[in-house]
């Protein structure tokens, strides 16, 4: 399948409804694929955050019928934090000849006590949160294990924070756009799970993103799609901090694309936390274990570096709005192929990129592989 059209809001606090949000991405995915509405054939959609709160609406396909006046098949896909990674990887496997892909969430809207409901829900309930494993401790302790095993240190972490932080200063849809953070603020953030600090964390925003996928060739084509799951059970693992997921899902990817890790020239890598943005290196091929931090320290993957990751902030500082993140991947990375990023623009323009959506601390990841076809 080739993309045609990619649209995304500004992630931010804004308070629309979360079906506004989706509505303005599929409006500016339109626009840029030249498209009507009625030239779409099916619909897939990934949201969670009308499940509850003062939003609660379990039956989004048809509120999304009556949104866009159409009576296409509309398919939701819930994957939490992977969710639309998820849909993407659905809708490339339709056959379908146009199919939007669409997500809106108002994460930030509630009580606090129901958005972290939401967010606890991607994991599980019964044995790990009840010993207090929600997903900074998870993490932090999946963290405390790598350093362990690993020569890699906080310093390392707070150096993809200020990448990232760099990176969305200069992206007008990102959160921290124009809101530089210095190095030593990161590093001096309040600890939120030791070692984690708060500027290790992603942040959670409202927004929504949009792809259009159609089987007409277009500039941009999705050359590999790979989708794993693995056990909720964080530490039934093996290893903890190498993701099973990531592993298959880029080995099929690699594998449908013909393509091996060397060929990445761009890539937007889920960073949750700045330490899973770390090992995923390892896990995507792009460093061999424990040598991940070698890729941050000698600024291979900064902006003007040889595989610059997470130009467009990352969920780190652009922002995490939880099943959105996978579209607004894509986005990023369809726009860098085709050199629209303005003063965020690699150069030269790549024609290789590649998007990593992780759902949960590991549980279900999608690896998509994009090619610029036409010049």
């Amino acid at each position: 399948m080739y993309i045609k059209g990619v649209g995304m809001t500004k992630f931010d606090y804004s308070q629309k409804p979360w079906w506004e949000f989706a509505f303005e991405a599929a409006t500016e995915a339109l626009k840029d694929a030249k498209m009507k509405i009625s030239e779409i054939d099916a619909i897939v959609l990934s949201a969670i955050s009308s499940a509850a709160g003062g939003e609660h609406q379990t039956h989004k396909i048809s509120l999304l019928s009556d949104l866009f006046k159409t009576n296409v098949p509309i398919i939701e896909i819930p994957s939490v934090c992977a969710g639309g990674g998820v849909a993407v990887w659905v809708a490339n496997k339709l056959g379908f000849n146009n199919i939007l892909v669409v997500s809106g969430e108002k994460l930030v809207d509630n009580k606090s006590e129901i958005t972290v409901d939401w967010i606890l829900s991607a994991s599980e309930r019964v044995i790990e949160q009840t010993e207090g494993l929600i997903f900074p401790a998870q993490n932090a302790l999946v963290w405390q294990q790598y350093m362990k095993k690993y020569n890699a240190t906080m310093d390392d972490l707070a150096l993809i924070a200020f990448k990232n932080h760099k990176n969305a200063v200069l992206n007008p849809k990102a959160y921290f756009y124009q809101r530089p953070v210095s190095l030593e603020q990161i590093k001096n953030s309040p600890v939120v799970a030791s070692p984690l600090r708060l500027m290790d964390c992603s942040l959670s925003v409202n927004g929504g993103a949009a792809v259009i996928l159609s089987k007409e060739r277009t500039d941009i084509e999705i050359i590999g799609s790979g989708f794993a799951t693995d056990y909720i059970l964080t530490f039934g693992r093996k290893e903890p901090y190498h993701f099973k997921a990531t592993v298959i899902a880029a080995k099929q990817a690699f594998e449908q694309a013909k393509l091996t890790p060397k060929d990445i020239q761009i890539a937007e890598v889920h960073d949750a936390f700045t330490s899973v943005e770390l090992f995923s290196y390892e896990d995507l091929g792009f460093a061999l274990p424990g040598k991940g931090a070698e890729l941050i320290r000698s600024g291979k993957v900064n902006i003007e570096g040889e595989l610059p990751i997470n130009t467009s902030g990352g969920l780190k500082a652009k922002g995490h709005p939880i099943s959105v993140t996978g579209l607004a991947q894509i986005y990023e990375i369809v726009n860098q192929l085709r050199g629209k990023c303005n003063e965020r623009q690699i150069k030269p323009v790549p024609k290789i990129g590649l998007c990593h959506n992780i759902g949960g601390t590991g549980g279900s990841v999608t690896v998509h592989i994009l090619k610029k076809t036409i010049e």
